[in-house]
């Protein structure tokens, strides 16, 4: 009696009898599907065997997804966190006329401070309102900070929220953008008709000085909070590239 696949059989050897356990076996009538009288069944490939194979009986599993490019994931994050800082106003302000400089480290930085300040600097208007002198105190007073204390820091649900994910899109792009009017909180005022840029200039390269020499902790960042000294220079550096950006020298 012949038996279908998958029915239990016991095969004593080869060319023996076969025995078949108890039971009532029905024949096996495949689904029309398989049947080669099938119009709508797909062909069997030139050269195959015309019995139906394991793998057409019981397709394979599909495939598990592939898992998300680690591109788009930080795009997705990266939109997150824009999304989110956006609301804090003071960030994310994009001037027109930006020159969009960036710098890794302070030293680089600095390097184009004193370019600017030998040369016939000049503000690219709408970029900025503030004069040379104004800015070059703002990013001291930043920096000034950083050691002794932000004079007015928001709340530190706000560092921890919109402002975590303000430093972070900075970070991930490698350069900031913010409102380059916008005095820092409880700061004195700075006055516009300061035009000692020798004296101004002066004071940055102190700060900065201060800063690379600087052992102790470091105070928390106004808006982003506590920041590692690694960080620390970071922001310092996005934040005078952020500025510089605003100025060009004719020569």
């Amino acid at each position: 009696m012949a038996c279908c696949v998958g029915c239990p059989t016991l095969v004593m050897a080869a060319g023996g009898t076969r025995q078949v356990l108890p039971g009532t076996i029905k024949a096996f009538t495949p689904p029309p599907v398989m049947r080669a009288d099938n119009p709508m069944a797909v062909p069997p490939p030139s050269g195959a065997p015309k019995a139906a194979t394991s793998a057409a009986i019981h397709p394979s599993p599909p495939a598990p997804p592939a898992a998300p490019d680690r591109r788009a994931f930080l795009a997705i994050g990266t939109g997150v966190a824009l999304a989110a800082a956006g609301a804090a106003g003071y960030f994310l302000h994009q001037p027109d006329n930006d020159r969009q400089l960036v710098f890794a480290t302070l030293h680089d930085a600095m390097r184009e401070a004193e370019r600017l300040n030998a040369a016939s600097v000049h503000a690219l208007e709408p970029a900025t309102a503030w004069t040379w002198a104004q800015t070059l105190v703002h990013c001291a007073q930043s920096i000034e900070y950083s050691l002794q204390g932000f004079p007015s820091p928001k709340s530190a649900l706000f560092q921890n929220t919109l402002g975590a994910a303000a430093f972070k899109v900075f970070t991930l792009r490698g350069r900031m953008s913010h409102n380059l009017a916008e005095p820092i909180p409880g700061a004195p005022a700075l006055d516009a008709q300061t035009t000692d840029t020798s004296a101004a200039m002066a004071r940055l390269r102190q700060a900065v000085q201060d800063f690379a020499i600087h052992t102790g902790a470091l105070q928390p960042h106004f808006a982003y909070g506590a920041l590692t000294r690694a960080q620390y220079e970071q922001a310092h550096a996005m934040h005078l590239a952020n500025h510089l950006s605003a100025f060009d020298g004719r020569g």
